[in-house]
């Protein structure tokens, strides 16, 4: 009996391990499939690659680990990086719409990846910009792709440069990247794209924000929107704006920023928004800062999936959340500060493991 047992253990062991190999190998394949679908240029192919990415399934993050180490390997020429915020209402669901039309018509291939706030009760996200955006999402040339925030601050989500490089692998020569928009925090994004453009509305007081350390200091083009209904306004704006760029220290050696008035209504500008951003890649390539900007980027995100990955195991380790349940009375009557209690608490899960 007891190697009738041993045996049964032994064939119960290979087929579990033969079976996580069969699922390991299916994974790979499915993930070359897509990796082949999305070189070729199939639009359906990188909106479920990017589904991939965007998965919190154990099975799903290993496809999708796979899938972005076969489309980083993708031979293409450098897309355009550039990243677009704003407070809300200024417009920038119209503006990148109405600017990647343009694009669309010199014979570019453009990819909106545009993050939604997602709600702090339900977690759930409207994802709306799709439905803003409905002539660019038409264009065959263009894809639009609306992802949830799910509560990352910096107002771009965990698998935003996954997408990217996704999008890249595609054939998509321009990447705009539209963050969730609530004010002075969006400054994640700017650590992601080649190139930061910030949107102002016309006598909303963001002129003020010039002076601070915060979003301003990291914009590369200041753009005044809807300068065709509120001609005065913009222009005071532009002014003002200008002005408190003097104050700042410019953040790259070759580039100071600039502002421009646009409205994306008339189109007034489009023209030479675009331009500007063209002879700020030109002069970005000259000064031979790009390689070192796009490898300090991968680093940095390294280190940010690191932290989010750190916190998510721990968050799942039965043992550590049993420990952290017993201090949280303490927390909660005052009698322990939530600052020790958190070193206690990372103290037991780097302990235990």
């Amino acid at each position: 009996m007891a190697l009738f047992g041993n045996g049964a253990t032994r064939r119960v062991v290979w087929s579990r391990a033969h079976a996580g190999r069969r699922c390991l190998q299916t994974a790979q394949a499915q993930a070359q499939a897509l990796a082949e679908g999305i070189r070729r240029g199939d639009r359906a192919c990188l909106a479920r690659g990017i589904t991939l990415v965007e998965s919190t399934r154990a099975d799903h993050r290993r496809q999708a680990r796979e899938l972005v180490t076969l489309c980083m390997q993708v031979e293409r020429p450098r897309a355009l990086r550039i990243g677009l915020t704003g407070t809300p209402g200024v417009g920038k669901s119209t503006f990148i719409e109405a600017l990647g039309m343009q694009l669309v018509g010199r014979g570019h291939r453009v990819a909106v990846l545009a993050v939604d706030p997602s709600s702090a009760r339900s977690g759930g996200s409207i994802l709306g910009d799709k439905t803003r955006m409905q002539e660019l999402s038409c264009s065959p040339s263009a894809f639009v792709r609306p992802s949830p925030s799910r509560g990352t601050l910096g107002g771009v989500a965990q698998s935003t440069l996954d997408s990217i490089v996704l999008a890249e692998a595609g054939g998509y020569d321009v990447c705009l990247v539209e963050t969730v928009g609530v004010g002075q925090s969006e400054t994640m994004v700017a650590g992601m794209v080649d190139m930061f453009v910030l949107l102002v509305q016309p006598a909303s007081g963001d002129e003020l924000q010039g002076v601070k350390r915060g979003i301003m200091e990291l914009a590369d083009l200041l753009v005044v929107t809807k300068a065709d209904a509120l001609q005065l306004p913009a222009k005071l704006t532009r002014s003002e704006l200008a002005s408190s760029l003097r104050l700042l220290l410019p953040r790259r050696s070759f580039w100071s920023p600039k502002c421009i008035r646009a409205s994306a209504v008339t189109k007034f500008n489009l023209d030479r928004v675009w331009s500007t951003i063209l002879f700020y890649f030109e002069k970005l390539q000259e000064s031979g800062e790009w390689d070192a900007m796009r490898a300090g980027q991968r680093q940095k995100w390294m280190w940010q999936q690191v932290s989010h990955l750190l916190l998510e195991r721990l968050r799942c380790h039965q043992e550590t959340q049993s420990f952290a349940q017993s201090l949280e009375q303490s927390v909660l009557s005052g009698s322990l500060p939530s600052g020790v209690a958190a070193e206690q608490i990372v103290d037991r899960f780097l302990l235990d493991n």
